[in-house]
């Protein structure tokens, strides 16, 4: 992954997340990372940001866990991992007032904090292989 931003998408809106969450957007609509992306990530994560930058694309792709922020309607792409300590890590995805989708946030969350989410139902499991 580049640690700098890119006209280029990084993933794409799978049709098992539009689906989960009852997303109004086309399947395969690409989501990007722009470099004041990397730029927030980096000042509101730097822990976060070198241990699981690199896997953004992984997040993106084979998600354990999406939901829908209700205080900002971005979409929340969860995966844990186990090997990590059970880290759940977090990339939140937002659309621009240009329409386009953009990775926001990389961050961790607690495992309790994914737990109570998962049982009200506001997380949504999806299990993907990787292909």
């Amino acid at each position: 992954m580049q640690k700098n931003g890119t006209n280029e998408p990084i993933a794409a809106i799978k049709t098992e997340v539009i689906q989960a969450l009852g997303l109004n957007c086309a399947e395969n609509t690409p989501i990007y990372l722009g470099q004041s992306n990397i730029e927030h990530m980096k000042q509101s994560h730097p822990k976060e940001y070198e241990k699981y930058f690199e896997r953004i694309n992984e997040i993106l792709n084979l998600p354990d866990y999406v939901g829908m922020n209700p205080s900002d309607n971005s979409i929340e792409y969860i995966r844990e991992y186990q090997s990590e300590c059970g880290e759940f890590v977090k990339v939140a995805v937002r659309v621009s007032a240009s329409g386009r989708y953009y990775a926001r946030s990389l961050y961790v969350l607690r495992s309790g904090r994914v737990q109570n989410f998962i049982q009200k139902g506001t997380l949504k499991c999806l299990k993907f292989t990787e292909e």
